[in-house]
């Protein structure tokens, strides 16, 4: 068993027994991990604290890490980025829970990924620091997918649809799972952009409805096992 210092993003954290958590997390030096922490919903001073994992928290750990697929222990936390808005303001609050729904189903690996942790990171930063926030988790997950291995192949972008399943542009506008008309050309608004060009994309309710609904259809014919977050309703009643 090794004891393992490394910055931590809070996926889960689910409640075991009367007075403890398993909480999930993607780490920076071993990807996902969980963990399981005793007795931390009885009150007591010192130590650690739930509040330190509600979703999607930046947290700076020292951990004991097996390798036997059983659940990690925490000896240490901290917070690394104490949020300034998302925990007060309640459409961040949204977002935040739903992201921290989709990336639980859509990351599995154990093992170091820096350019997805570092994604990750500054996203979540960037979120906290904005205030034009309507598009965001519409470009965060489609920008996830360069991590996840099937970000839109953006040659033959002039055809005039785009397949799902596949990735990739097509004139071929009668295939099952291939958008086209409008559908394609509210989701093709989102390629290629940062988060700081978020701001000049407009969508109205409907259209971002429409565009959220291709991500997670697009999520789901790439990722086995990736199913529909339960707070999408959530969200959607918060964006409409």
């Amino acid at each position: 068993m090794a004891v393992v210092t490394t910055k931590a993003i809070v996926l889960s954290a689910l409640k075991f027994g009367d007075s403890s958590l398993i909480v999930k997390c993607f780490t920076e030096e071993e990807g996902v991990k969980s963990y399981l922490i005793r007795g931390i919903l009885k009150a007591k001073k010192g130590g650690l604290k739930a509040a330190y994992f509600q979703p999607l928290t930046q947290l700076t750990i020292v951990a004991s890490h097996n390798n036997k697929g059983t659940l990690n222990s925490i000896k240490e936390v901290q917070v690394s980025y104490p949020y300034q808005t998302i925990y007060r303001d309640i459409v961040k609050q949204s977002v935040v829970l739903f992201l921290s729904e989709v990336l639980s189903y859509a990351i599995k690996e154990e093992e170091k990924n820096e350019g997805l942790y570092e994604y990750l990171e500054s996203g979540l930063i960037w979120l906290d620091l904005h205030n034009k926030i309507a598009n965001f988790h519409l470009l965060f997950l489609l920008n996830l997918t360069r991590f996840l291995g099937f970000y839109p192949d953006l040659s033959d972008a002039d055809k005039l649809g785009f397949d799902l399943s596949e990735g990739v542009f097509s004139d071929l506008t009668s295939q099952k799972n291939l958008i086209s008309g409008n559908y394609y050309y509210q989701f093709k608004k989102l390629l290629g952009i940062t988060f700081d060009e978020i701001e000049n994309v407009s969508f109205g309710k409907q259209e971002r409805q429409i565009v959220l609904k291709i991500i997670i259809q697009y999520f789901e014919l790439h990722l086995d096992g990736f199913r529909k977050p339960k707070s999408l309703q959530i969200l959607e009643t918060v964006f409409s």
